[in-house]
């Protein structure tokens, strides 16, 4: 049976929903082993035995957040080394594109990203051109490290629960070189991770940098607030809320878009939603192609009228 390497960074209390699509992928391909860096609460290990994992690594070395990527990646490949797997699977973010790249070098693997799905042979899909088109791929090394969109597969917790091994790898010491010398916490907005979010509300340039409406539907409704492009350019919110191409994949069960024309790049973040809402005052917008349900309005009008509903009916 093939052997499976996921890496989570700093799990948490609880496991993401992007951490258990890595779980589920990697049951399928075989016999799964997390890396694990940061504590793991009682909920995330009994998680972990819930998702079918044989073994649980540990980094002999409890400092690697205190450096940039290089420990990671170190302890990353050693953790490969010593399960025997001949896959490496991580998260899509930015970080873990370069963890990704950093053990490809140090296994001679070969290294795919931005991949939405992993065939039990090695092969993986990806959607490329804003999903205009998907493609596959297959690393001939003996060794293949990949990046998992999140969004993409549905997490499945096993048949029956395991019993996870410990083991402890050694961290080689020449990777500690570049040394995080401060932090600044970010402050919490108390919404849900936009990635993970059963409901998102993004707004776009209709808004004109007031996204006040945007975030009060959101807090109405406990959903996560996104953005296009645009938004987050114009410094109207913050980048880490941009959805698009060039930002986050968001596949929510409802997505409000609000005065967001719905060009491609914006689409190819959003367009897995299962329930697609648009607010646009332009009825020529391409949002509506997509759209399940389209409101032909000022954003300003319909925003704060859809909130006082549905705190009505809440309360």
């Amino acid at each position: 049976m093939a052997k499976v390497l996921v890496f989570l960074d700093n799990p948490g209390a609880e496991l993401k929903k992007s951490s258990l699509e890595l779980l589920t992928l990697a049951r399928s391909l075989g016999e799964s082993a997390v890396a694990v860096n940061g504590e793991v609460s009682d909920a995330a290990a009994a998680t972990l035995a819930e998702y079918g994992v044989s073994t649980v690594v540990r980094p002999s070395a409890q400092d690697l957040n205190d450096y940039l990527v290089a420990p990671k990646a170190a302890y990353v490949a050693a953790a490969a080394e010593a399960t025997g797997a001949g896959v490496v699977l991580l998260d899509n973010s930015p970080e873990g594109k370069e963890i990704a790249a950093r053990v490809g070098i140090r296994l001679n693997a070969g290294v795919i990203t931005d991949a939405v799905g992993v065939d039990a042979d090695g092969t993986a899909h990806k959607s490329v051109l804003a999903g205009s088109y998907n493609t596959s791929c297959k690393a001939k090394t003996a060794v293949s490290v990949v990046t998992l969109k999140a969004n993409n597969v549905t997490p499945e917790p096993a048949a029956a629960p395991s019993a996870p091994e410990s083991l402890t790898v050694e961290v080689p010491a020449t990777a500690a070189v570049a040394r995080i010398t401060a932090r600044e916490q970010k402050v919490a907005s108390g919404r849900p991770d936009l990635t993970d979010a059963r409901i998102v509300v993004a707004g776009g340039r209709g808004l004109d940098g007031d996204f006040g409406p945007v975030e009060e539907l959101a807090d109405a409704l406990g959903a996560a607030v996104g953005a296009s492009r645009a938004a987050t350019d114009a410094g109207w919110i913050s980048h880490d809320a941009q959805v698009g191409q060039t930002g986050k994949t968001v596949s929510p069960q409802l997505y409000i878009s609000a005065g967001i024309s719905g060009a491609i790049q914006q689409k190819a973040g959003m367009q897995t939603s299962k329930v697609i809402v648009a607010v646009n005052k332009d009825a020529e917008s391409p949002v509506f192609e997509i759209a399940d349900f389209g409101i032909i309005g000022d954003v300003f009008d319909v925003l704060p009228q859809a909130t006082a509903e549905i705190k009505k009916r809440k309360g």
